[in-house]
């Protein structure tokens, strides 16, 4: 299976990442929260897989539609 991009709706700041690299993960879990406008916006999984990459940590600035992390 092919790697598969997770990108963020919004622009924001990384509030909480709920996974860790190699983390199985299903299709809608959700994987982080961004905080934008003093509300909590989940990242969901696009598809059943696995953690390959986290681009982002913990209080770092995303912009919407920016790959936040990657799935095997």
């Amino acid at each position: 299976m092919s790697r598969c991009p997770v990108l963020s709706d919004v622009s924001g700041a990384v509030w909480k990442i709920l996974v860790s690299v190699g983390d199985t993960v299903a299709e809608y879990q959700e994987l982080m929260l961004i905080e934008s406008m003093k509300m909590e916006i989940p990242v969901l999984a696009p598809r059943d897989g696995r953690v390959a990459e986290l681009l982002v940590g913990e209080g770092d600035a995303v912009a919407a539609e920016q790959i936040v992390a990657w799935i095997d």
